[in-house]
């Protein structure tokens, strides 16, 4: 019975009183929390607790910059004063800008933004602050403009028209996806090679057209509700399934752009189960124009649902050509 107490004695004496364990819990709590804190708050500006994006911190403004004497070319307000420290002129054919430039009161941005120092870098790591929202009443275009590549949004659901039904009428939100895009050298091209310079009133003439990695074999008819409806899909050879449209107007002035509204003169949509990697050649006949004038005869590629084929690259050239044909 004596040696109880000795035993128990000697047991607590080799652990530490529970007021320092005590302690030790707490700091290493104490530790834990303040790692979670920085790491919420350097999250903060990004993200929220759901995982969401959160709202974007004001842009920086750019710097004030003296604006370049008036260009008399320009219509009034083409000047930009948030983008005038940009230089003037594209350069020459040696030592083209590589920077964005204005030319004729306009801001142009060389490789679509793609070189250093023009707006699509400023979105990247080390190139800006993407993650702002331009103050009021600024250019998202501007030069200095961190928000220029951020996106406007990506589907309809910031949209307050009506959904898109696969029919052409306007005024209405697409939410069918983009769908697959090839490879720069798979993307479709297309070449009027043959047209008349000048045709009489109500004479039948032909468009010879060549198309390269189109495959002509998908058309949903836009008239039933196929318009836009479909995303775009290549085949196993990894070319654009589609087709291609054709279609003259009777322009009003050669000095300003058409109105878009009028239906044209011809049109018809191509679907022939032909074409590939290889250029090939198409035959088109136009049956004939009632009206005197200049015609815009174009031609232009469509995917399943009659979009313009995408492009791997902002400076590929989408297949389309047109031509200026005198009625007399």
């Amino acid at each position: 019975m004596k040696n109880t107490p000795v035993r128990s004695s000697r047991r607590r004496s080799n652990r530490p009183p529970r007021n320092k364990r005590l302690i030790a819990v707490l700091a290493t709590l104490g530790v834990f929390g303040a790692i979670v804190t920085v790491t919420q708050v350097s999250n903060a500006g990004t993200w929220n607790r759901w995982g969401r994006p959160t709202a974007a911190r004001p842009c920086p403004t750019p710097p004030a910059a003296t604006p370049p004497a008036a260009d008399p070319s320009t219509s009034p307000g083409a000047a930009d004063p948030s983008a005038s420290a940009v230089p003037e002129g594209p350069g020459t054919a040696a030592q083209p800008q590589t920077r964005s430039y204005r030319d004729h009161g306009a801001i142009h941005h060389p490789g679509d933004g793609q070189e250093p120092g023009t707006l699509a870098q400023r979105g990247r790591p080390g190139g800006g602050n993407a993650n702002c929202t331009p103050s009021p009443g600024t250019s998202s275009a501007a030069p200095g403009n961190p928000a220029a590549s951020e996106p406007l949004g990506a589907d309809c659901s910031g949209s307050e028209l009506e959904t898109h039904d696969g029919f052409q009428n306007g005024e209405r939100c697409v939410g069918t996806a983009f769908g697959e895009v090839g490879a720069p050298e798979k993307n479709p091209t297309l070449l009027i090679t043959q047209a008349p310079n000048s045709v009489r009133v109500n004479q039948q003439f032909t468009l010879r057209v060549s198309t390269r990695n189109l495959v002509r074999d998908r058309f949903l008819p836009a008239g039933q509700g196929g318009y836009y409806k479909e995303s775009s899909f290549l085949n196993e050879d990894e070319l654009v399934r589609g087709h291609f449209h054709s279609a003259c107007r009777m322009l009003g002035s050669t000095r300003s752009a058409p109105d878009p509204a009028p239906a044209p003169a011809f049109f018809v949509a191509t679907e022939d189960s032909q074409g590939g990697a290889e250029p090939d050649t198409v035959v088109v006949t136009v049956p004939g124009l009632t009206q005197r004038g200049t015609a815009q005869c174009a031609v232009w590629a469509g995917d399943g649902s009659h979009r313009i084929p995408m492009m791997a690259r902002a400076n590929q050239v989408p297949a389309f050509d047109a031509v200026r044909i005198t009625v007399r």
